[in-house]
């Protein structure tokens, strides 16, 4: 089975652009190193998160990095540069309606040349700290919309939903916000092990 990953900077997570095999420090990394200890030799694992991504990027890249890899399952974790770029002096994000027609054109063209590829939707969160405290409501707000039209995508093509936001909400109360997100967007080791068991479980119920 071929995996791949696709996201933002939280997939990206440092991964080596030229080297396919090199799946960054984050939560593919570690989903590799279970699924590859547990199943041996029955995955190959690719990473094509790229950091600072929105959906409309992910999508203009779906041939390259999708269809092109002809993944056998693929997960997607997209959403909060969304609401990200739309702050500062030259606003470039993508409003909650858009991006639930550009993910829903994404899903649509991936099934339609790849039929039978399995797909598993991640949703997007967000903690208070240093990035996010300036505008906490607003990317409390719009992150939360983002989420919402992420859930719709899984519930209208039937795919499994990973929730997300709920988690290091409940973890927040265990360890200070940036314990979990370094600075309110990015998981630490910690936060991207959370994401590595909550993606295992749609995985195991796939």
């Amino acid at each position: 089975m071929k995996i791949l990953f696709q996201g933002d900077s939280i997939t990206d997570c440092g991964r080596d652009w030229n080297n396919d095999a090199n799946l960054g420090r984050g939560y593919a990394h570690l989903v590799s190193a279970y699924l590859g200890y547990l199943e041996p030799g029955k995955h190959t694992f690719v990473n094509k998160g790229i950091s600072g991504n929105r959906v409309v990027d992910l999508y203009a890249r779906i041939k390259r990095d999708i269809i092109n890899y002809s993944p056998d399952l693929m997960s997607i974790l997209i959403g909060v540069n969304d609401v990200w770029h739309e702050i500062g002096d030259s606003p470039n994000g993508v409003d909650a309606d858009k991006f639930f027609k550009i993910y829903s054109m994404l899903i649509e063209e991936v099934k339609e040349a790849l039929p039978n590829i399995k797909i598993i939707i991640l949703e997007p969160f967000v903690l208070e700290a240093c990035s996010t405290t300036e505008h906490w409501e607003f990317f409390k707000t719009e992150t939360k919309k983002r989420a919402e039209m992420a859930r719709k995508i899984a519930e209208k093509y039937s795919l499994p939903f990973v929730e997300l936001q709920n988690g290091f909400d409940e973890l927040s109360g265990k360890a200070e916000n940036s314990y979990w997100l370094a600075d309110g967007v990015h998981p630490t080791p910690a936060g991207h092990e959370f994401i590595k068991t909550q993606w295992l479980k749609a995985y195991e119920n796939l």
